[in-house]
C-alpha cells in the first residue's frame, strides 16, 4: 500500500508540472496584459511595471522563473490585489468555498442515497417514478437557475432568507441547496441502478435462502457493494462542486475562490488564474487518490497495486 501511494504521489507531481506548463503557455497566448484595463497608466509607467514583474523578459526566462518559484510554494504576486501573494489570497478564500462545497456534497449525497435506496426498494412504484423525476430535473436544470428562483421566491417575495452575501448560517442555505441539487440527482440515479442490479444477484438470493434479515441483505450486502460506483463519481463531483461555485459565488456575492477566479479573468490577473487552476488540479488529483484508497476499504477484494497488497 505504501509503495502504491508513493507511486501515485509521483504521478501527481508529474501531472501538476504538465498542468502548470500548459497553464503558463495558455496565459501567454491570451491577448492583452494585466495593465490593459488601466487607462490612467502612461506608456513609460506601463513599461516600468512590466519590468518590475518580469513580464518584458523572454518567455523561456519567465517560465523557468515561474516553475522555480512554484517549486518553493510561491504562486506569484497578484497584479490587481495590491501586490498580495496569490497564496495568501487563495488561503483566505479557500475556507469559504470549502464550507460551501462540503455542505452541498454532504447534503446532496445523503438525500440522493435516500432517494436512490427508496427507488430501488420500491422499484416500478410511484416512489420510484417520483425519485426518477426529481433526479432528471436535478441533472437537467443548471444550478444557477435554481439559485435565481430561490433568490426571487425565498429571498425577495417571501423574505424567508437573505438574498445574497456571506457571514451567517442563513446566508449559506440557498447557495448550498442550489449546489446540492446536482450531486443529489447523480447519487440517486447511480445508487438506484446499482441497488437494483445488486439485489437481483445470485449471492443476495443465497443470503435470503440462508435466512439473512431484510435489513442485513439491504445494508450489509446490498448497499455496501452498490456504494463502489457511487464513490467513483463522488470525487469528480466534489471537484465540480468547488469549480461549480464559480457561478453560484458570483450570484450570491460570496467571497470564495470562484468569485475571485472570475474577477481575475476579467482583469487578466495571470498569477491568480494560474494559481487557482493549479489548486483545482491538485484538489482533483488528490481526491482521485483518496477514492482509490477507499476502494480497498469498502471492498477488500479490490487490490490497489496489480493484485498485490
Amino acid at each position: 500500500m505504501a509503495k502504491y501511494i508513493l507511486q501515485r504521489f509521483g504521478y501527481m507531481l508529474v501531472t501538476l508540472i504538465i498542468i502548470a506548463t500548459f497553464s503558463f503557455i495558455l496565459m501567454k497566448m491570451l491577448p492583452g496584459s494585466p495593465l490593459t484595463a488601466e487607462q490612467k497608466v502612461t506608456e513609460a509607467q506601463r513599461e516600468i511595471i512590466l519590468d518590475k514583474y518580469g513580464l518584458n523578459d523572454p518567455v523561456p526566462i519567465q517560465y523557468l522563473r515561474y516553475m522555480g518559484n512554484l517549486a518553493q510554494g510561491d504562486l506569484g504576486i497578484s497584479f490587481q490585489m495590491k501586490n498580495q501573494p496569490v497564496t495568501d489570497i487563495l488561503l483566505s478564500r479557500i475556507p469559504v468555498s470549502a464550507q460551501l462545497g462540503l455542505q452541498a456534497l454532504l447534503i446532496g449525497t445523503f438525500l440522493g442515497m435516500l432517494l436512490g435506496l427508496v427507488a430501488a426498494i420500491r422499484n416500478n412504484s410511484w416512489m420510484d417514478y417520483s425519485a426518477n423525476i426529481i433526479s432528471v430535473i436535478g441533472i437537467s436544470i443548471p444550478s444557477f437557475i435554481f439559485a435565481g428562483l430561490m433568490q426571487y421566491f425565498l429571498g425577495v417575495r417571501f423574505g424567508l432568507l437573505p438574498v445574497a452575501f456571506w457571514g451567517s448560517f442563513q446566508q449559506t442555505i440557498m447557495p448550498t441547496i442550489a449546489l446540492a441539487i446536482f450531486p443529489m440527482a447523480i447519487s440517486a440515479r447511480f445508487l438506484r441502478t446499482e441497488m437494483i442490479e445488486v439485489l437481483g444477484s445470485d449471492y443476495i438470493v443465497t443470503a435470503r435462502a440462508k435466512g439473512v434479515t431484510k435489513a442485513g441483505i439491504l445494508f450489509k450486502h446490498g448497499l455496501r457493494n452498490a456504494l463502489i460506483p457511487l464513490v467513483t463519481v463522488m470525487g469528480p463531483m466534489a471537484v465540480s462542486l468547488m469549480t461549480g461555485t464559480l457561478v453560484i459565488e458570483q450570484i450570491f456575492s460570496i467571497p470564495g475562490i470562484g468569485e475571485q477566479f472570475v474577477s481575475s479573468i476579467m482583469t487578466n490577473d495571470f498569477a491568480i488564474i494560474m494559481g487557482t487552476t493549479l489548486f483545482f488540479a491538485f484538489f482533483f488529483i488528490f481526491i482521485i487518490l483518496v477514492i482509490d484508497i477507499l476502494y480497498g476499504i469498502i471492498d477488500p477484494r479490490i487490490r490497489l497495486a496489480g493484485g498485490k497488497d
